[in-house]
């Protein structure tokens, strides 16, 4: 179904457990694996004129586990397997760096907002844990829980609103974005 907005709207994913299953400090594109739905339901978004992003922490870079380079590589086979992303965001910070890209801090939203022409209000944020709930909403941006094994309960009982999946959080976003634009 075609769904039109009156204004740019955007939905930004987190990447690991949300995109593509978890594999801790993965630098192997090999071993991507997308998450079950994930190409229909981005379809689904690019066919409605959805400005597509991705924010992902990625502190393997400053652990010495990746490179940038990498990061690059991997963000390379998601998109080969999934299809394209307007915007592509990741911190490489270690979680006391203290810095304003690293969820839950707003930065990367915010910047991804920017670079895609979408006030963050009429975006919503994907992803599997509480800090990219934390990040969404310290931007002010809408977001949408899909809970994995490593989500603690108490990231799901604080979330506005929980998936079951990756599909269903789609559908969840186009519910909201629909509300944030009438």
């Amino acid at each position: 179904m075609k769904v039109t907005f009156s204004t740019p709207v955007a939905v930004l994913f987190d990447r690991d457990g949300t995109l593509i299953e978890d594999v801790p400090y993965n630098a192997d594109p090999a071993l991507v694996r997308p998450v079950a739905g994930a190409r229909r339901a981005l379809e689904s978004l690019r066919g409605n004129d959805v400005r597509l992003g991705v924010v992902s922490n990625q502190s393997g870079v400053a652990r010495g586990l990746m490179t940038e380079r990498d990061v690059g590589r991997m963000h390379a086979r998601v998109a080969e397997l999934l299809g394209p992303f307007d915007d592509w965001r990741f911190c490489p910070h270690l979680p006391v760096d203290g810095c304003r890209c690293r969820k839950p801090e707003p930065g990367m939203v915010l910047d991804a907002c920017a670079a895609l022409g979408v006030r963050p209000n009429r975006c919503v944020v994907i992803g599997d844990i509480g800090a990219d709930v934390e990040a969404a909403e310290a931007a002010g941006a809408k977001s949408v829980l899909v809970p994995t094994p490593a989500t603690r309960g108490a990231e799901v009982a604080a979330a506005r609103v929980v998936a079951v999946d990756l599909p269903g959080a789609v559908a969840c976003a186009v519910a909201l974005l629909r509300a944030a634009t009438s």
